[in-house]
């Protein structure tokens, strides 16, 4: 990051969660107090993006599930299948004791995801599930032509 893009913040913690801040980036060899500070950052205006009306997120959708209780794979496909535009794909495996874990790549407004979630956790066998957004999108997965093709000439000028 350019030097000219930094503004400086001085903050004043107890000396106990300093000890404890520092034992964890040294623990993770995080580069510095500036860069998992500005990490936490980011995560919580992304969870404050999330209750902004209107704001197109991107993100995660993590479920685990018991696989045995009746129906549940295909009510969780009949709820993603209703979210056809936010849920851009999906990964699942299965765990210990009968259990799946699923995550979902999502994008789309804030109060769309949150229906998602909702809607995901209220199917009978889902025992956790976790959204994690960020502001950062997807680029644009299908360009749309500049010009339509004309039928006459099939296309050539």
């Amino acid at each position: 990051m350019d030097i000219a893009h930094l503004a400086r913040l001085s903050v004043s913690l107890p000396a106990e969660l300093v000890r404890q801040l520092d034992a964890m980036i040294a623990e993770r060899g995080i580069p510095s107090r500036s860069a998992v500070i500005a990490e936490f950052i980011r995560r919580e205006l992304a969870e404050h993006g999330e209750c902004t009306p209107g704001a197109v997120l991107a993100g995660t959708i993590t479920l685990i599930y018991c696989a045995e209780r009746g129906r549940v794979r295909e009510a969780l496909a009949q709820t993603q299948a209703r979210y056809l535009k936010e849920v851009i794909s999906s990964q699942h495996v299965f765990l210990e004791n009968d259990q799946s874990l699923e995550v979902l790549l999502v994008q789309g407004p804030s109060e769309q995801l949150r229906r998602l979630c909702d809607d995901l956790r209220k199917i009978r066998g889902v025992r956790q599930i976790k959204l994690v957004t960020t502001r950062s999108l997807l680029p644009p997965l299908h360009e749309e032509q500049a010009a339509p093709r004309s039928r006459a000439t099939g296309g050539r000028k």
